[in-house]
């Protein structure tokens, strides 16, 4: 059955009472224990705390006791913090478009006191004594306590019974109220936290360096599996870790962005932070990193939502490109080669560049056919095939690779080569290689698909993806946004490779397509780069698909499995593995190489046991 909302009756407009309209504003402030913790962390660390405490029993719903011991609040304005939208961190529209505190509407206490029993105790340096204020009953006495604020947050939503019955089990909303904790304390490692939980120490984190902070927070494991960032661009500033590859997990439940110190849920940045990891992730894994962005608060709006969770920034486009440069400049160099040390660059300068290989003038038609020609049979050089049209490209490259293999005379200290010295071939699949630490284990395949990909790049991008006109063109049925998106990226589908052009008001004619995917479905292509245009920028789209025809290109053109190598030839390409930017994942984001340390060995065979 049905139920049809009848309209209300008439009434005369009229100003509500100062109560109701407080419960309203604690259903946008206060959601769950966790807004409350939330809330309550951000005055903490606004009034200069060193040391914060959270005490929660039943998960936040009987009580929540946020202390700290900042600088406290003044006797004669304890009864003004808990009035709506009194504050003493902004006072006027200067103020306000350019904060630069955690809070600053003035609303949470006064929201949070009309949905609950609170009590605020504060204590500043120069006073005699500390003072509690019931919120209730507004009656103010003296009491003791050293310098700072305890709030204390009782039986929450008691007088709201029916948003008490949607919270969770008291577990779930502590799972939550650790997590609003947890996001502070990645953003203020010079802060203290402990969280105790019906009596018990639940979590603890001692002020210390950000580095100590996110291996406390996100475990060692987390550490060793990313890569620094430091990026200066412009009036932004990028700090953080960017997870490798390896560590993607199926969630997107370990991605941390801040604004100003202020943990954020923003698109711009997770678009951004995502796209740099396009060559790298593919399919539904979802990268982790913890990005920190500086930028001067004037060029960014906090008063966006309620929940301050949300910003908006003056340059969206800039956030969002010195973001993703951020993080592809962290994951270009092999890891082989970094050995930890942090990435710092300014964005203005060009990407660090690699060896090549081969000569950088080398027509973008040969790439492909040569490619293999690092791994020809013994012998080939040697040979002359004036009837082979690739045979001066095989030498040029064989030449190359010969002049990047150690000679007895040019050896250099083991040390020196990350990834080792080649000792064998393992099923004509796998490289064996010997380095300081241990064993080295190379998928020769997915290591050579990535260094012949980032050539191609290299080389493809002064040049145009090139097309091929259609016998028939291909007709669909489209929208009036598709065809107006058509129109309005001529150039940019071009560029693509593609030519779409209306064929009547509710038709489009595909009359070209790139040329490595004329045997394709022209009509379902033409759709997908549409629907791309429309939702994102055209240089990304043209940089994607651009992308995704030069990896099938290098899948093709790369050694092949069961191709017996010899340890010349390895050599060549573990070299050459240590100059590649990104060298550390195939396109199709498999690893390319593993290392298998001495102590790992030795406890394969219980050595030392």
């Amino acid at each position: 059955m049905n139920a049809v909302l009848s309209p209300a009756p008439r009434r005369p407009i009229r100003e509500l009472p100062d109560e109701l309209v407080s419960q309203i504003a604690a259903g946008e402030v206060v959601e769950r224990p966790a807004s409350v913790v939330r809330e309550l962390v951000d005055n903490a660390l606004d009034a200069g705390a060193s040391q914060v405490t959270v005490r929660l029993l039943a998960g936040g719903v009987r009580l929540i006791c946020v202390e700290d011991d900042g600088g406290g609040i003044a006797r004669e304005e304890l009864p003004l913090a808990l009035k709506r939208h009194a504050t003493s961190k902004i006072g006027s529209l200067a103020d306000l478009e350019s904060v630069a505190t955690m809070g600053f509407r003035g609303e949470a206490l006064a929201a949070i006191a009309s949905v609950s029993e609170m009590s605020l105790l504060s204590r500043q340096q120069d006073q005699a004594t500390a003072f509690l204020l019931d919120a209730g009953s507004g009656e103010l006495r003296p009491a003791a306590r050293s310098t700072g604020t305890t709030v204390e947050v009782k039986e929450l939503f008691f007088s709201t019974p029916a948003r008490r019955k949607f919270l969770k089990t008291d577990a779930t909303e502590l799972a939550h109220c650790l997590e609003a904790v947890r996001r502070h304390a990645l953003a203020r490692p010079d802060v203290a936290f402990t969280v105790w939980h019906e009596g018990k120490l639940s979590e603890q984190w001692r002020a210390g360096s950000r580095e100590q902070r996110l291996a406390d927070v996100l475990g060692d494991e987390f550490l060793a599996q990313s890569v620094a960032i430091d990026l200066v661009a412009g009036p932004l500033r990028i700090t953080g870790r960017a997870g490798i590859p390896d560590a993607a997990r199926s969630r997107a439940d370990w991605q941390f962005a801040y604004v100003n110190g202020r943990y954020v849920r923003d698109k711009v940045i997770t678009h951004g932070a995502r796209s740099a990891y396009e060559d790298l992730l593919h399919g539904q894994r979802q990268p982790v990193y913890a990005l920190y962005v500086a930028i001067a608060p004037e060029r960014v709006d906090v008063n966006v939502h309620p929940t301050k969770i949300e910003v908006r920034f003056r340059d969206s486009r800039e956030v969002h490109q010195a973001v993703r440069r951020a993080v592809e400049i962290a994951l270009s160099a092999p890891r082989a080669a970094l050995a930890g040390a942090p990435v710092q660059q300014e964005i203005a300068a060009p990407a660090p560049a690699f060896v090549p290989w081969r000569q950088p003038s080398m027509p973008l038609g040969n790439v492909v056919s040569d490619v293999g020609a690092l791994w020809s049979p013994v012998g080939w050089v040697g040979e002359s095939h004036p009837s082979d049209a690739r045979s001066a490209g095989v030498a040029e490259s064989a030449g190359v690779a010969a002049r990047t293999q150690p000679t007895d005379s040019q050896a250099l200290p083991e040390g020196d080569w990350p990834l080792g010295r080649a000792i064998a071939q393992l099923q004509g699949i796998y490289i064996l290689a010997e380095n300081a630490q241990g064993l080295v284990v190379v998928d020769m395949h997915a290591a050579h698909e990535r260094i012949v990909y980032e050539r191609l790049k290299t080389q493809m991008d002064a040049q145009a993806i090139r097309s091929q006109p259609l016998l028939i063109p291909a007709t669909f049925s489209a929208t009036p946004a598709e065809v107006a998106t058509a129109e309005a990226c001529e150039a940019t589908l071009e560029a693509l490779g593609l030519q779409i052009t209306p064929f009547s008001p509710r038709t489009l004619a595909v009359r070209a397509v790139p040329a490595a995917l004329a045997n394709g479905d022209a009509g379902e292509l033409a759709r997908s780069v549409l629907a791309e245009l429309a939702q994102h920028d055209a240089s990304s789209v043209v940089e994607r698909a651009r992308n995704e025809l030069l990896s099938t290109m290098a899948c093709h053109g790369a050694v092949r499995a069961n191709r017996k190598l010899t340890l010349e030839e390895m050599n060549a390409l573990l070299r050459q593995m240590e100059e590649t930017e990104r060298s550390d994942q195939c396109n199709h984001g498999r690893p390319t190489w593993r290392q298998l340390t001495v102590r790992e060995l030795d406890a394969l065979f219980m050595r030392g046991r």
